[in-house]
């Protein structure tokens, strides 16, 4: 039996290098000087290989998820959040999923969860303990506000449960919490919140198409060009050369 170590699981990862893409991912995540990822280091295992890893280190416990996360490799960190993931899939209880949730929370806010892969890898998954529960709409607002990229981006993405609730099994899919925090970030002045908040209101548009219109009636003359570009991709090409005739910006 393999032993469940930290030690063990960065080996497993070490394994699967990749020089060739250990090269290129830091250009794909823009980890260079003055870039949003400035400073992270790649080993280039890629995603499965890393789910793989993942997979053979279940038993790696929650203080020793924080140690991955601690530490300076992206895929490290990756490695600790898709473990964190598995944990929550398996967390039964109010109080189980309380903890996972905090854990994870705690991560955002020390700046661990800090790429947009790791956001979106993370993010919908531990949006699902929001769902039905307005009175955490407060959190979603003062992480939208932050001045952290990447809380604000997971403000948007935590509300990708309460679109998808129905297909979660959670209840009715609730529109509200994706539609309240696009506002919120709507001028935002970075792509990346742009890509994340239009990404998030074409799955609103997939399964309401006359709620996305609604909103599209009402913003779209002031939507960052990426952020409309993204939320109409769904729409057949007539109406989206419509939509796009309203918008007054440019692309950032």
């Amino acid at each position: 039996m393999i032993e469940q170590t930290v030690a063990g699981a960065k080996a497993a990862l070490a394994a699967f290098v990749n020089p060739e893409k250990a090269a290129h991912f830091p250009k794909f995540f823009k980890a260079g000087p003055g870039q949003y990822g400035e400073g992270d280091i790649f080993l280039g295992v890629t995603v499965p290989n890393v789910r793989a890893v993942a997979k053979e280190f279940s038993g790696l416990t929650e203080a020793e998820i924080y140690e991955l996360m601690n530490s300076a490799i992206h895929e490290h960190r990756l490695l600790g959040l898709i473990m964190l993931v598995a944990k929550w899939k398996k967390a039964k209880t109010e109080a189980a999923q309380r903890e996972l949730f905090d854990f994870y929370l705690r991560l955002v806010h020390e700046g661990r969860v800090n790429n947009w892969d790791l956001v979106d890898t993370s993010a919908p998954y531990f949006g699902m303990y929001l769902v039905g529960k307005p009175d955490d709409m407060d959190l979603l607002e003062r992480l939208a506000r932050s001045d952290s990229l990447w809380e604000r981006r997971a403000s948007i993405m935590f509300t990708f449960a309460s679109t998808r609730a129905a297909v979660l099994k959670l209840g009715p899919a609730d529109f509200e919490p994706t539609l309240h925090i696009a506002e919120i970030l709507l001028h935002d002045k970075h792509d990346l919140i742009h890509k994340a908040v239009g990404w998030m209101l074409r799955e609103v548009g997939n399964r309401d198409v006359e709620i996305l219109r609604k909103f599209l009636s009402r913003y779209a003359a002031e939507m960052p060009r990426t952020m409309l570009r993204y939320a109409i991709e769904k729409l057949d090409a007539d109406e989206r050369k419509m939509w796009l005739t309203k918008t007054r910006t440019r692309e950032r």
